[in-house]
C-alpha cells in the first residue's frame, strides 16, 4: 500500500521504523495534543489503514510534546450539548475506535508520555499493551464533565483492573499515575518517562520479529473477553450521550471552559 492514505489523517504523524512498526504521534501539541472533532474522525477511521496496510505489523502510539492527549476540544464539546446531529457523530465515532482497534488484526502498542483523558485515553487503553510514563497522568473524566463513563471506559476497564477500581477511579474521576496505573494493572507497565520510547520500540520489535499469525490470531482470541462486554459498552455509550440533552453536560463544559468546580443542580 502506498503511503498515500498517511496525508488524509489531519493531527496525525506517521513515521515507519525498522521491521514493519509504524510510529503514529498524536500531534496536535499545541493544545496538548487534543481531539477535536476532525481528530476524533480519523482516530476512528486510521485502523482501517492500518489493519489493510502490507507493510505494518507493530504500531506504536504517542503524543507529540508533553502530553498523549488531554481530553476533547472544548469548542468541539460544548457543540454536542443538546445537540442530536452531533451526538450521532460522536456515538458512532466513539464506538469506531473501540471496536476497530479491537479488530485491527495489527498489534497495537501504546506509549503514553504524559496526559490522557477523553478519546486519546481510550486510544491509550484499548491498544493491545499500553506503557506509560511513570510521571504521566490520566483520568477517564466524563463524570467531571457531567456525563456517563462511555468511550471506552466500561469496555475495558473491569477487565483490566478489576470491577472495584474501575468504579471508584470512574466514579471519583480521580488522575491516576502511571506507576498507580501499573499497581492496579490498568497499563501493562510503566517506565520512568525518559525511558517510554526505547522500552515501547524494544517491544514493538520482539513482536514485530515474531510469527505475524500466531500474534494476530492471539489478539483476535484475547478480544472475545471484549466481545462479551459489547452490549454494556453500547449501552454507556447511549447513556453518554443521553446526558449531553440533560443540564449535567452543558454546566460541566461550562465549568472546564471557565477553569472552576462545576455546580451540578439536582431536583
Amino acid at each position: 500500500m502506498a503511503d498515500d492514505w498517511f496525508q488524509k489523517y489531519k493531527g496525525l504523524k506517521f513515521e515507519r521504523k525498522e521491521h514493519g512498526i509504524l510510529l503514529m504521534t498524536i500531534n496536535r501539541p499545541e493544545v496538548l495534543n487534543a481531539t477535536d472533532a476532525q481528530l476524533h474522525n480519523g482516530l476512528s477511521r486510521v485502523w482501517l489503514d492500518i489493519d489493510a496496510d502490507p507493510d505494518t505489523r507493530v504500531v506504536v502510539v504517542t503524543g507529540a510534546g508533553r502530553a498523549f492527549s488531554a481530553g476533547g476540544d472544548l469548542e468541539w464539546i460544548s457543540s454536542m450539548v443538546q445537540n442530536y446531529e452531533g451526538m450521532r457523530h460522536a456515538f458512532k465515532e466513539a464506538g469506531d475506535i473501540v471496536y476497530r482497534m479491537t479488530q485491527c488484526s495489527k498489534i497495537i502498542i501504546s506509549a503514553i508520555n504524559g496526559v490522557a483523558v477523553g478519546a486519546g485515553l481510550a486510544v491509550a487503553l484499548m491498544a493491545d499493551i499500553s506503557i506509560m510514563a511513570e510521571e504521566a497522568r490520566i483520568t477517564d473524566g466524563h463524570v467531571r464533565m457531567g456525563v456517563t463513563a462511555g468511550d471506552h471506559a466500561n469496555i475495558i476497564w473491569p477487565l483490566l483492573c478489576g470491577l472495584a477500581k474501575a468504579k471508584y477511579y470512574l466514579l471519583t474521576a480521580e488522575f491516576i499515575d502511571g506507576k498507580t496505573a501499573d499497581q492496579i494493572g490498568l497499563v501493562s507497565k510503566s517506565v520512568p518517562r525518559k525511558e517510554l520510547m526505547a522500552e515501547a520500540m524494544r517491544v514493538a520489535t520482539i513482536i514485530a520479529k515474531g510469527p505475524v499469525d500466531a500474534t494476530a490470531w492471539t489478539k483476535r482470541a484475547m478480544n472475545l473477553w471484549l466481545n462479551q462486554a459489547a452490549p454494556a459498552f453500547d449501552a454507556s455509550l447511549a447513556f453518554e450521550m443521553l446526558n449531553f440533552m440533560g443540564p449535567d453536560a452543558a454546566e460541566g463544559v461550562s465549568a472546564l471552559k471557565e477553569k472552576r468546580d462545576p455546580d451540578f443542580k439536582h431536583s
